[in-house]
């Protein structure tokens, strides 16, 4: 019996979509129109979330799972028509753009032009704000300033570096005014930007599933303003990273490179560093997914030298007395708890005790291995969110088209029996693959299904999101405006109402399901 309430208690579904994925006419999705239009297309369709991945500023390899701060926003989803819009560009500002390809992030031209833009918006708003909406900037540094002073004194001091990691700077000394004042603009406009788009998908009964990362970038504010509560030598480098072992996405394990806790320290003033990260997300979105939440009870250590994740050792977390910790600061927690890979009774426990719902993965359920009956729909429990998959997986289409190919710890063998099961078990010739996948995952009895738009759209491998324990062409895919179709949500609006998912205050009136 659970101790704890459920956090999603009601049948709901979802759509999966991270906003740098969105349409857009500057090489990358951002919280102008082409959102509030994937927002009428949810409520359209009768959906309850919008699951997106980490809000914050990426840094290596353009990953949203290492981020250069756990509190701040993203820079590149700043919209520039709103600044437009608002006066603090001009439309001559957005005719020098690059040439941006289609369907794809090119962060290479993507960042130079956006940076440059924002930057000059942050200087025309010191030249000439004034009343409200300086009132407003004022406001909102006071508000954020347990965070956002430190960030933009990291950022100028980055910009300063050119770029390079904080443990190779050598320039140390407090940086120009103006570039701190700059990276507290683009912060206000990006908060600005996204509660007002939280605020309509809200009007329209649609909550934000958010994702907070166990784990932040060595190269982050985060670690430059807190090493103490990090395992680092005495320059600032770590002496063990963070991974995972050998599993179904790499037969070397993942080598996240991440710096681990010192947990014992962080005990020592009741977790207040994750108390401020975690209410920090809560100021952005209604449920968190806690990726990686096995590392909580048990968390594995790899030595930072090491060039795979084979040789790492599993060491205690701080188990509930971090939630315990969390509640009583924050109350009851809204958070789907991540716990894919090798899970522990322990880790069940741990997820049980304070009312977590666990995940389920479709792909996961047809293979031959240990934990695939935990995936199979017959074994769910209420109290979780099934996904057909997550940023990490191959699409259905694409997973279905190669079942698991680039796995090479399985044979041939197992690959077309693997397919082959998936077949017999959806009853599906396997044309449409996906909507057979979409219908076991919005049938299933788990209280939530969130769906990834690239199975609503049918697309193969080259819309996969992420490719774990690989670098390069990761986090680029973008929806193109003519992809998504109508009968594609009238079909999706239909299997949610057939499988009683359906809100329970409907918006009335004609629905919109065209992104433009």
């Amino acid at each position: 019996m659970m101790d704890k309430p459920v956090a999603l208690p009601k049948r709901a579904s979802g759509i999966l979509l991270h906003p740098t994925s969105l349409a857009g006419r500057h090489g990358i999705g951002d919280l102008g129109q082409p959102a509030y239009r994937f927002a009428n297309f949810l409520a359209a369709c009768d959906q309850s979330f919008w699951q997106v991945l980490p809000l914050g500023p990426p840094a290596y390899g353009n990953s949203p799972y290492q981020c250069l701060s756990s509190m701040a926003g993203n820079p590149l989803l700043v919209s520039l028509e709103i600044l437009v819009e608002e006066g603090w560009l001009s439309q001559s500002d957005l005719k020098g753009a690059p040439r941006f390809p289609e369907g794809i992030v090119d962060f290479g031209k993507v960042i130079p032009f956006k940076q440059n833009l924002l930057k000059k918006a942050a200087r025309n708003f010191a030249r000439e704000a004034s009343g409200s909406g300086e009132s407003a900037f004022e406001e909102f540094c006071l508000s954020k300033k347990n965070w956002l002073d430190l960030f933009a004194e990291f950022m100028a001091l980055k910009d300063a570096n050119g770029g390079a990691a904080w443990t190779e700077w050598k320039r140390r000394s407090h940086p120009d005014s103006p570039d701190v004042y700059a990276h507290k603009f683009i912060q206000f406009k990006f908060f600005e930007q996204w509660h007002s788009l939280r605020n309509y998908c809200h009007d329209r009964g649609i909550e934000i599933i958010g994702d907070v990362p166990i784990f932040v970038a060595h190269d982050s504010v985060d670690v430059w303003a807190n090493p103490e509560v990090f395992d680092l030598d005495k320059d600032g480098n770590q002496r063990a990273v963070a991974g995972v072992p050998p599993d179904y996405f790499s037969a070397t394990g993942q080598l996240w490179g991440n710096p681990l806790y010192r947990w014992d320290v962080l005990a020592r003033n009741n977790y207040a560093w994750w108390t401020e990260r975690v209410r920090a997300a809560f100021e952005l979105v209604d449920v968190v997914r806690l990726d990686h939440f096995r590392g909580f009870e048990k968390y594995y250590a790899v030595p930072a030298a090491a060039t795979t994740a084979i040789d790492g050792k599993w060491l205690p977390g701080p188990g509930s007395a971090l939630f315990e910790a969390l509640e009583e600061s924050l109350g009851a927690l809204r958070i789907i708890a991540e716990d894919l890979g090798f899970i522990t009774p322990e880790v069940e426990r741990l997820r049980e005790q304070f009312g977590f719902p666990g995940m389920r993965v479709l792909q996961f359920a047809f293979g031959n291995d240990s934990q695939a009956d935990k995936f199979k729909p017959y074994n769910y429990e209420k109290n979780c969110v099934v996904y057909t998959g997550t940023h990490d997986n191959d699409t259905a289409v694409g997973w279905f088209a190669s079942s698991g190919a680039r796995d090479s710890t399985r044979t041939a063998d197992q690959i077309r029996a693997e397919r082959q099961f998936a077949l017999d078990y959806l009853n599906s010739d396997g044309r449409q693959i996906h909507w057979d996948f979409i219908r076991a995952a919005l049938s299933s009895v788990a209280n939530t299904a969130i769906i990834p738009l690239q199975d609503v759209l049918g697309l193969g491998s080259e819309a996969r999101m992420n490719l774990p324990a690989s670098i390069g062409n990761n986090w680029t895919w973008r929806i193109q405006k003519e992809q998504l179709k109508p009968e594609m949500g009238e079909r999706l609006l239909k299997m949610t109402k057939i499988y009683g998912r359906s809100r329970e205050k409907r918006e009335t009136g004609k629905q919109i399901f065209a992104t433009d």
